[in-house]
């Protein structure tokens, strides 16, 4: 039952162009702006690396080399491909690779955590990047005049108040300015590129891979070292593939091929070639590529491209949390969606204040970019390579192509990721423990929620009462009153009698000329044609099994469902139907399947979920919820 639908079937149908025209603005912020900090964090004197002719061609070269396999090979040509039913991020990449997997089964289990893993170190890089972009931006008043040195961290807040305070508007009506603005961006990069390779063109050198090579080979250990600082200009290539849903791929590969790819690659050619000829302007050779007339209008843009830097990870963090709560690894939480045209743009509320909170937090406390940049690339490296070993995962066992084939596309890969991930790993105390406390807590959260909810159904298992054979000996009696009506009680998938109608029977002693058994099933793909959405088998005696399929990506509006069970012979008028809802109150019991912390976790988000009446989209004056208790 679980049909999967195209992407393109859920969207109004739009120009390409028109879509990758507005996925500048959303989707390549990020990477976008990473010129602002790389080249200055690559010679950063902490690092040791002498700022020379050889090592200039060395450092161009390995960027330059960087954003062609891991960004334009690995992401937009290959990862791209492994979408699941159009939507990309690494939720959507782990339903795929589990997919071919029986439930329960230990490599389920080890590539949900490595799943997991990478998820939770994306949240954390969702803190950093708007962050460091917009303190990277307003640091380009102090190479005007160090008078506005003070003020940087102040304007960097007021900026991202502003920034996740127009969320709420949707990702169509940002990137609608966002657009116009970062193809501005982009030709500046390119212009000013363009102007100092013409001053020198040796520089043009850094092209051939030998250079890049040769660096690693005669640097040692300070080419491993500049390695942290080189996967700076790859930050954002995840967002890029979390994002795949509110534009399609085909929109997101021709902005990159087009205008982002060579516009950044011509402008770390150009930063190079300000190196070469001035030395002195590594303090900040960005804001110095055109002189110190410039300093002025380029801090003015590079604060706009900063602030749409930002919304690359903000919009694909709601992707991600989305998917996180349908396959049931975070609490339901409160989704806006913001199109009616596409289904991928979406807003969650609770998840933005709460990054907000802590990017206010972090630009206080690292008050730099040149700290932040500590911090940055352990997030996004980790990720990485998550996504390349659950890619192998999926061209291999779902997608069933030859074993030598998977193994030579993913090697080089995992050797890039893991060479960039052990060379982060070095920032550890100078603020690469960010990122891996953040993700550990939220590690915690997803695992004892996924946990919890499996410890739940095995209670509930334990004392299930067989439907069939309920409902054969309720019928056998012919005292039971039927009142007119419609009930409908929610099952869970494999469960016996429901309980909110043992609870229904033996205090109202009652049952509805009509009753439905619903069952809520969540799908490992992002939609569900509409003629595969119900399911209705007839139990007799007027009560019916009913079945509903939702993708991850799909809002679970129940009333809109039941519309189409005309067809199957059921109509439904709401003010004739009542829908039964048993609330649970976990008990945190010692002794039980987790450690007795994670439990009374486990019941804290349970009780503050978004309650299900709400997630269902049921009208409130036609629920009525009765409580039951379950220990785990």
């Amino acid at each position: 039952m679980a049909a999967e639908k195209s992407l393109s079937s859920h969207q109004t149908e739009q120009n390409p162009k028109v879509l990758a025209f507005a996925a500048l603005g959303v989707v390549y912020g990020d990477i976008g702006t990473s010129p602002l900090y790389t080249m200055k964090e690559a010679f950063a004197p902490e690092h040791g690396l002498a700022l020379n002719h050889d090592n200039i061609l060395g450092i161009v070269s390995l960027i330059f080399w960087g954003l062609m396999l891991v960004v334009t090979l690995k992401y937009v040509l290959l990862v791209t491909r492994a979408n699941n039913g159009g939507e990309g991020g690494i939720m959507a990449l782990l339903a795929l690779a589990l997919s071919p997997f029986k439930p329960r089964s230990r490599i389920r289990y080890a590539l949900t955590v490595i799943g997991l893993i990478g998820t939770a170190l994306f949240f954390g890089d969702g803190i950093i990047t708007p962050s460091i972009s917009v303190l990277s931006a307003m640091e380009g008043l102090s190479v005007a005049t160090p008078a506005f040195t003070q003020y940087v961290v102040p304007l960097t807040v007021t900026i991202l108040i502003a920034l996740y305070a127009f969320q709420r508007k949707g990702t169509a009506y940002i990137g609608r300015w966002f657009g116009p603005i970062m193809l501005l961006w982009f030709s500046a990069l390119a212009i000013m590129g363009l102007i100092n390779i013409f001053h020198h063109p040796v520089i043009l050198h850094a092209l051939n891979p030998f250079y890049a090579l040769r660096f690693m080979v005669d640097a040692g250990w300070l080419a491993f070292v500049a390695l942290g600082a080189i996967v700076l200009a790859l930050t954002g290539a995840e967002a890029l593939y979390a994002d795949m849903g509110h534009f399609g791929a085909k929109p997101i590969r021709m902005a990159w091929l087009c205008v982002v790819f060579p516009a950044l690659s011509i402008n770390y050619l150009g930063q190079g070639a300000v190196l070469l000829g001035d030395p002195a302007t590594l303090a900040n050779p960005f804001f110095h590529q055109l002189g110190n007339w410039s300093v002025y209008p380029l801090v003015a843009l590079a604060t706009m491209a900063t602030i749409i830097a930002s919304q690359a990870t903000i919009s694909g963090t709601f992707s991600i949390v989305q998917q996180a709560i349908a396959l049931g690894y975070l609490p339901r939480l409160k989704v806006r969606y913001t199109s009616d045209r596409q289904m991928g743009q979406i807003y969650i509320p609770f998840i933005n204040w709460l990054q907000l909170l802590l990017v206010v937090l972090v630009v206080i406390g690292f008050g730099s970019s040149g700290n932040l940049a500590s911090a940055y690339g352990i997030a996004v490296t980790t990720t990485m390579l998550a996504t390349t070993f659950l890619t192998f995962f999926v061209i291999r066992y779902k997608w069933n192509l030859p074993l030598l084939i998977c193994v030579a596309a993913t090697a080089i890969f995992m050797v890039i990721d893991i060479a960039l991930l052990s060379a982060n790993l070095l920032k550890v105390a100078s603020g690469g423990w960010f990122p891996l406390l953040l993700g550990a807590l939220i590690m915690v959260l997803m695992l004892t929620w996924r946990t919890g909810r499996r410890l739940v159904a095995d209670n509930l298992e334990r004392h299930r009462i067989p439907l069939d054979e309920f409902l054969a000996s309720l019928f056998s009696h012919d005292q039971m009153t039927r009142v007119p009506g419609t009930a409908i009680f929610f099952r869970s998938e494999g469960d016996g009698v429901p309980h909110a109608l043992l609870h229904n029977l033996s205090h109202n002693k009652i049952l509805h000329e009509r009753t439905i058994f619903l069952t809520v099933h969540n799908a490992d793909v992002p939609y569900i044609d509409s003629s595969q959405r119900v399911a209705v088998t007839d139990l007799g005696h007027g009560c019916y099994q009913m079945g509903m399929y939702f993708g991850f990506q799909e809002e679970r509006d129940i009333p809109r469902a039941l519309a189409l069970c005309k067809p199957l012979g059921l109509e439904f008028e709401m003010l004739d139907t009542s829908f039964f809802i048993a609330r649970q109150t976990v008990i945190a019991a010692m002794g039980g399947g987790m450690a007795h912390w994670r439990q009374v976790l486990y019941a804290t988000l349970a009780r503050n979920a978004r309650s299900a009446s709400d997630y269902f989209r049921l009208p409130s004056n036609r629920v009525i919820e009765l409580g039951a208790q379950v220990e785990i």
